[in-house]
């Protein structure tokens, strides 16, 4: 079998082709190879310096300014004065206090609206202790001074002078009745059942009551008061203060 030699001018065709390519490849830079390393230093320089410059101006803003504060100013106090007078300043620069005075006149001008309230003197009698119909008043122990000293057992009557004060007359149902005290001394009510008994107005009468000295040695009492026909309790107490003792 035969072979069949190519042509020369196809060799010649092919052999320009290929020189004038190596020609074009001549004096080309050849491309750049990336460095891996170099790209992730050169990213983290750059956010390193975005970093520092964001602190930076979070630092300026937030910084305080560098106003000076003020100073401390003196208040000058107020002195009170009595009313009249006119208030004096304060003097001297150690620091010392002003000296105070206060108006001791009390006012009596009542306010508005309001009824002033009357002075603590002590009541009238007929006040405090009764009315015009009811009064009685204290006038003396006739037997049995406060602190007598009584042996144990002892009966003895304790005689009051009292007087009739009001405007009504102590008649049937008014009595002289035991209001508190002890009852060891054996207490009981002066009833007023007898005409010679009864009491007009402005006399005064002397009420004896019937008592015994306790057994048990010690201070005891007693009080009375005068009561109406209706209950109501009037006049001053009358009562009776002694000892035990053998």
């Amino acid at each position: 079998m035969l072979v069949r030699k190519p042509p020369r001018r196809t060799l010649l065709i092919l052999l320009t082709a290929a020189l004038t390519l190596a020609a074009c490849n001549v004096g080309a830079a050849p491309a750049p190879t990336s460095d891996i390393n170099a790209i992730n230093t050169a990213a983290l320089a750059t956010a390193m310096a975005q970093i520092s410059a964001q602190q930076t101006q979070t630092a300026l803003v937030a910084a305080p300014t560098s106003t000076s504060l003020p100073t401390n100013t003196a208040i000058p106090l107020v002195t009170f004065a009595p009313s009249g007078q006119a208030a004096a300043s304060p003097t001297g620069s150690g620091g010392a206090l002003p000296t105070v005075s206060f108006n001791i006149t009390p006012n009596t001008t009542p306010l508005a609206g309001f009824t002033p309230i009357a002075s603590s003197a002590a009541p009238a009698a007929t006040a405090s202790l009764g009315d015009a119909c009811n009064n009685s008043a204290f006038e003396g122990d006739v037997t049995i001074p406060d602190g007598s000293v009584m042996k144990p057992g002892e009966d003895f009557i304790k005689t009051w002078k009292i007087r009739n004060t009001g405007s009504c007359t102590w008649d049937e149902g008014y009595s002289l009745v035991f209001i508190g005290g002890d009852r060891a001394i054996d207490p009981y009510d002066f009833k007023f059942k007898n005409g010679d008994d009864f009491v007009s107005p402005g006399e005064a009468i002397d009420i004896s009551i019937d008592l015994t000295a306790p057994l048990a040695e010690g201070k005891y009492q007693g009080t009375w008061r005068m009561q109406n026909d209706q209950g109501y309790y009037f006049g001053t107490l009358v009562s009776v203060y002694f000892e035990v003792k053998k």
